[in-house]
């Protein structure tokens, strides 16, 4: 059950939105890695507006989500953190079909999801369902988003490709759903570059302190564990009513930096929040392990990546 004050009735100090910069950075140094990583700041954002009514505007799904690849190791529902399953360059697929798109390649929270159902980050099907319904036009290629710890690669290399892309594609909007804290900080610089250049957008995500430290045009949050951003896993009600929300958001948002918080809670129970990458809750042991871990994936992305380079 929630924690309350019993005298008050007031929630318990912590269920709040996590702090994931803060407790990355903690984490990290941690296990050994003394330099703090810069995340991505701005204190002021594009802004577009919509060019046309939603349900005449062309929209684009914009995905950290990496295509199933059944040599590169175990991706399935929890599976540990893969780093071979990485992927390095912009890719598109059809929204007319349906896909296998997974996120063992990135840090979502295992220890509260499974990532048992895609449509909790791929909400693909649904824009399919409100295109069909006249709500808007789905633009006929999703786009894949490196999840790229390097800002410069981000935005002199990603965020032009993905816009030649939507430009190819005629796009008016994109709707971008991160999942690990650097998939975050990922589509909020691709968001930035698209709205720079008059395409309106709106960012579905979990990681409220690093969408906003890196500034965006719109942000609908939702206060569930990452990897959930397009709602709870096996409720179709909830990934419906999250994309109306940020859909809604695109259309009346009336200012850049405008945040809208899902009503949805993910448990009455917050002590999840507790959980994510707590180095309180660590180990020496598990430290060191996790340091190895770390070390061993990182390696063989790197040999992944020279690869592909």
């Amino acid at each position: 059950m929630a924690e309350t004050d019993p005298l008050a009735g007031f929630a318990a100090d912590d269920d709040v939105p996590i702090q994931y910069m803060a407790r990355t950075r903690a984490y990290y140094q941690a296990i050994g890695y003394d330099v703090p990583y810069r995340w991505a700041h701005h204190t002021g954002s594009p802004f577009a507006p919509l060019a046309r009514p939603l349900a005449r505007s062309r929209v684009a799904l914009i995905t950290t989500a990496a295509p199933y690849d059944p040599a590169k190791g175990d991706q399935g529902p929890g599976a540990a953190y893969n780093g071979g399953a990485k992927f390095y360059q912009v890719y598109d697929g059809d929204t007319s079909r349906d896909h296998d798109l997974r996120i063992s390649h990135i840090a979502y929270d295992r220890t509260h999801t499974t990532a048992t159902d895609s449509g909790t980050w791929f909400p693909l099907p649904q824009l399919r369902r409100l295109a069909n319904e006249g709500r808007l036009v789905l633009a006929p290629r999703f786009f894949g988003a490196p999840t790229n710890r390097s800002h410069r690669v981000t935005i002199e290399t990603d965020a032009p490709e993905i816009l030649a892309r939507c430009k190819a594609d005629g796009v008016d909007a994109a709707v971008l759903v991160p999942n690990c804290p650097v998939c975050h900080q990922t589509v909020s610089l691709v968001a930035r570059h698209l709205e720079a250049a008059g395409i309106s957008t709106v960012v579905i995500g979990c990681a409220k302190d690093i969408v906003e430290h890196a500034a965006v045009p719109r942000f609908l949050f939702s206060d569930f564990p990452l990897g959930n951003s397009a709602g709870k896993p096996h409720d179709e009600t909830s990934q419906a009513f999250t994309l109306d929300l940020a859909l809604r958001l695109l259309e009346s948002a009336p200012a850049a930096q405008t945040t809208v918080q899902s009503p949805l809670r993910w448990s009455d129970d917050h002590r999840w929040k507790r959980d994510y990458n707590n180095v309180a809750n660590l180990s020496a042991e598990d430290l060191a392990r996790r340091r190895a871990d770390f070390d061993a994936e990182k390696q063989r992305a790197r040999g992944l990546r020279d690869g592909v380079a």
